[in-house]
């Protein structure tokens, strides 16, 4: 392609509306562009860029055994209803989508496709005789993002590769899990990305384990915790661990104590003369269920660490049909307005103990008469422990479980932090990084299939449920990632296996015929062998040009300048700056084998 003829308007100013390096940089040269919140124009060279990624998801995916496919993005409401996630994905969560048409039918912008590929499993496999199957796509995904931000990482709006598994039991599905999690550590490693596998929490999508791909990169969403012997690596959001040791209690017997301003950890800890190991603390959340219940929860833990909210809803989740629902569709800590709803008197806050009184919470319709009463497993054994008294200025010294408090119901909701021991190995602590999420695997199970009523009949004539795992990968948010992670000053550093071109033919002054006979020469030749090669044949000073070249980011640039005099081109590296004079007769075999080189 001749960039004289190439739609490229490249810009010397970073855009107001970009935040982070990787969207800057796509703007200001001429990758995308902003149509609207979340919204954005892939323009030709992204194009390229995209139509890389998703070939080389394509191969892997193929290599797998997966059979490509593309799923309708209109998706009707009934389906979503049947797996009960209609109402989680346009109201609770409300990043679904959704339209009435002129026949009054509800139906949504698909941001995933379990139901419809789960509809589609239901009507055309019948017998343990057409298992496995695994389908994928790679389309346009829709997601009503409430801040879309930073590009192309958090649209409204993105290109997805996703897949579905279906298999006989669990283990052929656990099997079939790990084909996919090969498939994508070969994507990513063929994508020139440094990345980590890290255990996830499922989320919406639900099942029995994920795990999350991350490209690494300081301006990640999310934080990472893992190990430096590469045997343990988890999203904060599910990591666990082992927490510091408890510090010996300095209290022998119990009593109630006078605690004047002591509402805070640190405070109480100063007055009492004592470790935050030896207090017991109590927050206080107000969960509402789908059903239009809301419930209080009260949760146990050790002074000196912090609820996990995501493992707490995790657990809520849980117990979501004693109180008529599926799941949460809110989690907070309640302020003194969202209070004043419920409480029949005014609440210790600062001083709640875990034997906090159901009488704090008034008689209503829409309201459980009593606290969801859940424990941390750091208080579990904690002896002459300090707590509230349920009495603002007081607490209780030298408490202990099965004597002034009823044993606690455990649950893991802590939030394990840098610093903390592996749980494999208490030599190893836990280190921390940001990550891209750029890839979500997941072990459905039947989570899908048994509500929506999917499945085959086995050797015995048996009708069972097909055992599910689904493996996404943002194709868009993957090339904006490797920009992330891959940059310098002068701009954009794309690895060789997913530049828009391998090489970029440039003619330093278009008024040269030697120049320009050259450079035309090697144009021809670099794309007779398969190096996909521009020309930069513009009348622009070669400076702009230099410039352009490496904000654009192409891995290699061929200059027919001052050298051609002794029959030389000058190559010049993008990743490197490295520059060196190469016989005219010798630039197709050297970028030949530097590419081989860069994408084995």
């Amino acid at each position: 392609m001749r960039l004289s003829q190439m739609l490229l308007v490249t810009l010397r100013e970073d855009p107001a509306e970009a935040e982070i390096p990787s969207h800057k940089l796509l703007v200001r040269a001429g990758y995308i562009r902003r149509i609207g919140s979340g919204v954005y124009a892939y323009l030709p060279l992204m194009w390229r860029v995209l139509q890389k990624v998703s070939q080389i998801v394509r191969e892997e995916m193929n290599a797998a055994g997966a059979q490509e496919c593309l799923l309708p993005q209109l998706q009707p409401s009934d389906l979503w209803k049947e797996s009960g996630r209609w109402d989680t994905y346009t109201k609770a969560e409300g990043i679904m989508f959704s339209l009435i048409d002129r026949q009054e039918r509800e139906l949504g912008l698909g941001p995933t496709h379990e139901e419809v590929i789960t509809a589609i499993a239901r009507e055309m496999i019948r017998s343990y005789r057409q298992l496995p199957q695994n389908l994928y796509q790679i389309q346009t995904k829709f997601r009503d993002e409430i801040r879309p931000r930073f590009g192309l990482m958090r649209g409204r709006e993105f290109i997805m590769k996703d897949a579905y598994s279906f298999d006989a039991d669990e283990a052929a599905m656990k099997a079939t899990y790990q084909k996919m999690n090969q498939a994508y550590h070969n994507i990513l490693r063929r994508c020139g990305l440094k990345f980590r596998a890290v255990d996830a929490d499922s989320g919406a999508i639900g099942g029995s384990g994920s795990q999350e791909f991350m490209v690494l990169a300081d301006a990640g969403e999310d934080e990472i915790l893992y190990t430096d012997d590469g045997k343990y690596a988890a999203n904060v959001e599910k990591a666990a661990s082992i927490p510091s040791d408890v510090v010996p209690s300095p209290f022998g017997s119990y009593e109630k104590r006078e605690t004047p301003g002591t509402e805070t950890i640190e405070k109480v800890c100063k007055f009492l003369n004592c470790s935050p190991t030896n207090l017991v603390k109590n927050v206080l959340y107000q969960a509402v269920f789908d059903s239009g219940t809301t419930a209080l929860v009260l949760v146990q833990i050790r002074g000196d660490q912090d609820v996990n909210e995501v493992k707490l809803q995790n657990e809520l989740v849980k117990l979501a049909g004693q109180y008529g629902g599926k799941t949460i569709v809110g989690l907070t800590v309640p302020d003194a307005d969202a209070q004043q709803k419920w409480v029949a008197k005014p609440l210790p806050l600062g001083y709640i103990s875990p034997g906090l009184s159901d009488d704090y919470i008034q008689s209503s319709k829409n309201i459980a008469p009593k606290f969801i009463r859940l424990a941390d497993q750091t208080v579990a054994e904690l002896q002459n422990f300090v707590t509230g008294a349920d009495e603002a200025g007081y607490h209780v010294v030298g408490a202990n479980w099965g004597a002034q408090f009823p044993k606690p119901n455990l649950v893991d909701v802590r939030k394990a932090t840098v610093g903390d021991l592996a749980l494999h190995d208490p030599t190893q602590t836990l280190k921390t990084a940001r990550g891209i999420e750029i890839g979500h695997i997941f072990q459905l199970g039947t989570k899908y299939s048994k509500p929506l009523g999917a499945t085959y009949t086995n050797e015995q004539g048996e009708e069972i449920p097909l055992a599910m795992g689904c493996y996404g990968v943002g194709v868009s948010r993957l090339a904006q990632s490797a920009v992330e992670q891959s940059y310098d000053k002068d701009g954009i550093i794309w690895s060789v296996a997913i530049a828009p071109y391998h090489a970029v033919v440039v003619i330093p002054n278009v008024n040269d015929a030697d120049q320009v006979a050259a450079a035309e020469k090697l144009y021809a030749e670099l794309n007779q062998a398969g190096i996909e090669t521009l020309l930069d044949d513009r009348n622009e000073r070669a400076g702009v040009k230099f410039k352009d070249s490496e904000l654009i980011g192409i891995p290699y640039r061929v200059v027919t300048g001052k050298s051609l005099k002794d029959g030389n081109v000058e190559v010049v590296k993008r990743a490197t700056k490295d520059t060196q004079n190469v016989a005219i007769t010798d630039v197709v075999s050297t970028l030949k084998q530097w590419i081989t080189e860069a994408t084995i």
